[in-house]
């Protein structure tokens, strides 16, 4: 493993013992698991590369036995892990050997469905899915839809602040988050935000949404539901080139057309998902868009004309409009499924996520391949076009010796190219210990530091989730001091509290 994680620390590990013990009498039953057997499931998440069993890994059920196992921890100097569903692709569950890792896929129940103001109250461990499925007998939906939505849960897109498909016209999670109940690491219980639309003071609740487990550990999330949209209608459109397809994307946005989704993949992508799914992609083509379009039927008849033509002046090759729900259905059935299709290639790949402006698309696109020919390694494309998330998949073989170290740095390049044109690291799948280093290629050590207070206020030992997010993560008395030189302050004048 080459992402250096923090030291054990041997004197927790000596007290392993009475730790299991004192968790075992928080929550009694097979809620502890501590044999070396039954810990080896929970050493990775979806960044398989990289591998750590825990110490000790604690299933609460309620939010009173969370609030008391963070209490204990606190107490004893004891570092927290929490998990969802463990599908986070950046290493965000990644465990430590001297932590606790606190499951919380127990918190599965929904607790409450409110049509009249669009909203419903879950547990952290519901899946993003299930949501979707409690209410669409209402004719409502959850709008964000990453491509794990099968199986991730709530909390962990609201500790990612996760994407999908959809988030071009719906936003992120933390557009459609109205609430949560955190534990604080002292196991106070917090409320942020509510069932209203926005809360009075500072805007916290935008501080914990996407914040990666560092702050606190969610126990119950508020969501916004939608009503169905009266109609939608998805475009396949298949392009000579990938520069082509990523200048049809910028033109569309350009011309103030917002599809409900945009989604594109590349030759390898194309070929590997129609193997898998069978659902008719066209296999001569360089690149293929996806372009779904919802609203009233009027409306998605004239977008869709809009598109069309967009797509054929940009050189569009092919072009299919769903002719019903099943065929539109049958669209995206292979841009969800491709990511999994891709393992199809390559013994091992590495799922990459970046984002940048949309108009420096096909100059990053060229700039890619050139990278993929640099190092050796072929790269799948998948990624939401619309709003500039990319998702390349570095392909790879891990039991081949140094193939490993360079799809990091295949990665890594990509990554300062996404910053270098103006974009970011991260688009959804958040920094985690797979993009921690790389945070000075964005960030100033003051820009870091100002974050880093932000967790002091939250968590002054460093106990949560530590190893994650800061290339070198301070002592929060260290990011407090202030300079004496010659027995004067700087800037003296400046009152200070």
């Amino acid at each position: 493993m080459s992402i250096k994680m923090p030291e054990p620390d041997q004197a927790v590990l000596a007290r392993r013992d009475a730790i299991v013990a004192a968790l075992r009498a928080i929550v009694p039953g097979e809620g502890v698991i501590d044999s070396e057997r039954e810990l080896t499931p929970y050493e990775s998440d979806g960044l398989t590369a990289y591998r750590q069993p825990p110490m000790v890994v604690v299933l609460p059920e309620t939010t009173q036995q969370v609030a008391e196992i963070l209490r204990y921890c606190h107490r004893e100097g004891v570092k927290v892990v929490p998990r969802g569903s463990g599908t986070s692709l950046s290493g965000g569950a990644l465990p430590l050997a001297d932590a606790v890792l606190l499951g919380m896929g127990k918190f599965n129940r929904v607790i409450e469905i409110d049509y009249d103001d669009r909203l419903v109250v879950v547990q952290p461990g519901v899946t993003n899915l299930a949501i979707t499925r409690a209410v669409e007998g209402e004719g409502f939906y959850y709008a964000p839809d990453p491509s794990s939505q099968i199986a991730c849960s709530i909390g962990g897109n609201v500790a990612e602040n996760s994407g999908g498909v959809h988030c071009l016209k719906y936003g992120l999670t933390t557009n459609n988050v109205l609430g949560v109940e955190l534990v604080t690491i002292e196991g106070e219980v917090l409320r942020f935000g509510g069932k209203a639309l926005d809360g009075a003071g500072m805007d916290l609740l935008g501080v914990i949404v996407g914040s990666e487990g560092l702050l606190g550990v969610v126990t119950e999330v508020t969501v916004r539901i939608l009503p169905k949209p009266e109609t939608a209608r998805a475009l396949l459109i298949g392009f000579p080139a990938v520069e082509a397809a990523g200048q049809c994307v910028a033109d569309t946005i350009a011309a103030g057309i917002i599809p409900a989704g945009m989604e594109m993949m590349d030759r390898l992508a194309i070929h590997a998902a129609e193997a898998f799914v069978k659902v008719g992609y066209p296999l001569n083509v360089e690149a293929l868009l996806i372009v779904e379009l919802d609203g009233p039927a009027a409306e998605c008849d004239h977008l869709i004309d809009e598109v069309a033509a967009i797509a054929q002046r940009n050189g569009a090759t092919t072009l299919q409009i769903s002719r019903d729900e099943d065929e539109r259905l049958a669209f995206w059935a292979g841009r969800k499924a491709a990511f999994p299709a891709v393992g199809r290639l390559a013994p091992d790949y590495y799922c990459m996520d970046g984002t940048i402006p949309r108009r420096r698309l096909p100059e990053v696109l060229q700039r890619m391949e050139a990278l993929s020919q640099q190092y050796g390694l072929g790269v799948a494309n998948v990624f939401h076009a619309g709003d500039g998330n990319l998702h390349p998949l570095i392909l790879y073989d891990a039991n081949q010796p140094g193939q490993l170290d360079k799809a990091e740095a295949f990665g890594n390049d990509i990554l300062r190219l996404c910053v270098e044109v103006g974009g970011v690291l991260t688009g959804e799948h958040g920094v985690g210990v797979e993009k921690r280093d790389l945070m000075p290629e964005m960030f100033d050590e003051i820009d870091l530091k100002q974050q880093q207070r932000v967790k002091c206020a939250f968590d002054p030992a460093s106990l949560l989730n530590p190893g994650k997010v800061f290339p070198t993560l301070h002592r929060c008395a260290e990011l407090g001091r202030t300079h004496v030189h010659h027995g004067q302050l700087s800037f003296p004048d400046i009152p200070r509290f």
